[in-house]
């Protein structure tokens, strides 16, 4: 069956995209040396694994549940980092990861010679205190950050048995964003590099965006490998991975208006199944709008099927009214979207599908009353 005969609400994946972004990835892999891993942060969508396995098996966790999904559905290596591990659940991931990165002095201390004598390579998160980033949300080096440990608290040099750094200053970054951060890295961390085995740059390196620099990503990361031939470098990317490779389809059910404003409700969310629009904010783009210019003239919002009253997004502009049983496809809804969903108001969970490269769909998942139930007990 084909998408346009599905009924709605739904996510759904495009395998001939997701494979392009995999192509690329490995191809940026193999050509600078680095080794680039998935970060489950921003996609686990657990049975599309088979096709991102045969490109990557390797993968970045934050969490147990992150963390046995890997070990179950990828296989490959699993680096594991969490801003704190409890008693309760370290001796998990000793068990299941090659990497560990602890987020404190205190952690390393607490935990750091038990994972070793686990067989696990341990790391050391560090703040370069270099922001790039525009929405302080997502900001990992604005002060009074939890996350990293700074210059000032190795002066005297690396505890014993510390294999690697990790630091993570990116979101949606650009390559030259990544050569400033670095430059920041190296004048705080420099003296500390020869005695490792490797660096982790975290995520946020956007490589599958397009117009993104991948030529100059390469020669940042080559010329690193050439001044530090002993480190082994390592890329999370998230978002990269899943980059344009899946939409939420929807449909209108009814259309309102209120002091001239026209607002059509979905049978989806923002805030359910979108969240992220209403927190980073942006405005998602919609495949069925146009131009002001080529519109019937009025500026639409859209509105999401839930009673919170900011569950709405616009404006939007469209060749003819909308009326409800028309189809609206929020474009890029995969990263940092399916893993955020909620159940918010008992919403109808989206469906999710994989569309294969022949065009023929397939349904990954269904949801009904009884998801619903289980998750709020």
């Amino acid at each position: 069956m084909t998408a346009d005969k599905l009924p709605t609400p739904f996510f759904i994946v495009y395998e001939d995209k997701l494979r392009s972004n995999l192509e690329l990835i490995s191809d940026v892999a193999r050509r600078s040396g680095a080794k680039i891993i998935m970060a489950f942060k921003a996609n686990a969508l657990w049975r599309t694994f088979p096709i991102i396995k045969e490109y990557c098996a390797n993968c970045t966790a934050s969490s147990v549940n992150e963390l046995l999904l890997g070990a179950e559905c990828l296989g490959g290596e699993i680096h594991s980092y969490t801003p704190a591990y409890t008693d309760d659940n370290i001796d998990t991931f000793i068990k299941h990861s090659t990497h560990i990165t602890f987020n404190s002095l205190g952690q390393l201390a607490r935990f750091g010679e038990r994972a070793r004598q686990g067989g696990v390579s341990t790391g050391l998160r560090v703040n370069p205190r270099c922001s790039v980033i525009d929405t302080d949300l997502y900001n990992p080096a604005l002060p009074g950050s939890r996350f990293g440990v700074g210059a000032e608290d190795l002066a005297d040099g690396l505890p014993a048995g510390v294999d690697g750094l990790h630091f993570h200053a990116l979101c949606e970054s650009s390559s030259y964003d990544l050569e400033k951060v670095l430059e920041a890295f190296e004048h705080d961390f420099g003296h500390l590099l020869p005695s490792l085995k490797w660096v982790n740059m975290g995520g946020g390196h956007l490589m599958t965006r397009q117009g993104y620099d991948t030529e100059h990503l390469i020669s940042v990361l080559t010329a690193f490998r050439k001044r530090h031939p002993n480190l082994e470098v390592i890329l999370e990317p998230g978002s990269a991975f899943t980059w344009q490779t899946g939409d939420l389809v929807s449909s209108v059910v009814d259309v309102v208006e209120d002091r001239g404003i026209p607002t059509a409700i979905l049978d989806v969310s923002f805030a359910c199944h979108m969240p992220d629009t209403l927190e980073m904010p942006y405005l998602p783009a919609v495949a069925e709008s146009t131009t002001q210019e080529l519109s019937d003239g009025r500026a639409w919002r859209l509105g999401g099927n839930s009673c919170l009253s900011g569950d709405f997004k616009g404006d939007y502009y469209f060749e003819t009214p909308l009326k409800p049983g028309d189809r609206i496809t929020l474009r890029d809804m995969n990263h940092y979207t399916t893993v955020k969903t909620t159940m918010f108001n008992g919403i109808q969970h989206p469906d999710m599908v994989l569309q294969h490269t022949d065009g023929q769909c397939e349904y990954l998942r269904r949801f009904d009353y009884q998801d619903y139930k289980n998750r709020m007990s």
